[in-house]
């Protein structure tokens, strides 16, 4: 039976906070690219589910309805313009081979779908939270989306066009309302200016070792080693501590001859690592090195190098502030979210599939709208 994702997409925008792999495999990796190809413009905020949310599934769809948001509707050209463009984005850096990913059941290809559904149904509540906020583009923004418009639907051939459906209107119609959907977050978070200490804000660098616990069978899915394995890798990984603490062995050639994460340096402030890891590297001073610690990937061994770094910090504190902004403006948009009602033609919404032709390689959306209205 095919797996379906929740349907609580409707009231949020599905973004979460990007940690450290500490050794995941490169599914993870690509999840990760969704959020950075439909975050090149400053909305990123999320919302929760709202216990009282109205889902409705429903008839009654005109015949490229793909779902309703309060009196805002979604077309199948609308759906094709973001998922075509985010499609071939991931295809150019991974090559073909990347369709064939699955986790758990759940394929790229629905993730993606998934995710762009998402997006575009927070976009559409975001108008409508700008009409009741009395929020609209002012003469000059129209004139930018309409340049922008003009130039991304220049840039497609004939059967982009034909096989998206899209015409110049939808285009200016999507850059417009992705322009008010910023507009009104800011205008919600132009006052939230939170105080950040440089101990909430620092930012530590240190050396690690990974020595993995389990193995990935050929559909992603994870099988942990038995204990008895198990706990021959925990002696190899303290062995391993030991010669670095000891002055036996340098703690990068141990991590080059030994570790399982290709990556062996990492920078990382609080909350965006695994949290045995954030905890035991917060304690570190520069040049200890940590016990051996447990995480689901495996045991890790960890050498501060930089407890501070003054131009880093600096630069987390304005990352805290956004996240805080996130945060006021998710709360009010989760408020309104839930009074409205959320339609879904899922027959059609099935139907829609990632488009596959060698003549359809359009990836400029997100770029065309950057350089109009990049902050």
């Amino acid at each position: 039976m095919k797996r379906r994702l929740p349907f609580g997409f409707f009231s949020r925008f599905m973004c979460k906070k990007a940690t450290f792999g500490w050794g995941g495999s490169s599914f993870f990796k690509a999840m990760t690219l969704v959020c950075m190809l439909l975050s090149v413009m400053t909305l990123s905020a999320c919302g929760g589910e709202g216990n009282n949310a109205k889902v409705i599934f429903t008839t009654g769809f005109g015949k490229d309805d793909v779902f309703r948001i309060g009196n805002e509707v979604c077309t199948v050209p609308e759906i094709m313009v973001y998922l075509t463009n985010t499609g071939n984005q991931y295809e150019s850096v991974y090559g073909d081979e990347v369709w064939k990913i699955s986790l758990e059941g759940v394929t790229l290809e629905e993730n993606i779908k998934e995710t762009v559904l998402a997006k575009i149904a927070q976009i559409k509540t975001m108008c409508l939270l700008a009409g009741e906020r009395g929020v609209v583009l002012e003469e000059e923004e129209k004139q930018r989306v309409k340049d922008a418009a003009a130039e991304y639907f220049d840039s497609l051939n004939e059967s982009e066009k034909a096989l998206m459906g899209v015409t110049i209107d939808i285009i200016e119609q999507l850059y417009g309302e992705y322009v008010l959907a910023d507009k009104v977050y800011q205008y919600i978070i132009q006052d939230v200016r939170p105080e950040i200490s440089d101990d909430e804000a620092r930012t530590i660098t240190i050396q690690h070792i990974l020595l993995r616990t389990y193995t990935v069978d050929q559909e992603g899915g994870r099988e942990v080693f038995s204990d008895k394995v198990r706990q021959s890798i925990y002696e190899k990984a303290c062995e391993i501590r030991q010669k670095v603490v000891d002055g036996e062995a340098d703690f990068v050639d141990m991590a080059s001859r030994f570790s399982e994460d290709s990556t062996i340096t990492y920078s990382f402030r609080k909350g965006e690592a695994d949290a045995a890891i954030e905890k035991a590297a917060f304690l570190l001073e520069t040049g200890e090195v940590s016990e051996v610690i447990e995480t689901e990937n495996g045991y890790h061994i960890l050498k501060c190098v930089s407890t501070f770094d003054r131009e880093q910090t600096d630069r987390n504190k304005l990352v805290i502030i956004e996240e805080k902004r996130r945060e006021i403006f998710g709360q009010e948009y989760d408020a309104f979210v839930q009074g409205l009602a959320r339609q879904l033609n899922t027959k059609l919404w099935d139907e829609i599939v990632l488009l596959h032709d060698e003549n359809i390689t359009t990836t400029s959306f997100f770029e065309v709208y950057a350089k109009y209205f990049s902050h």
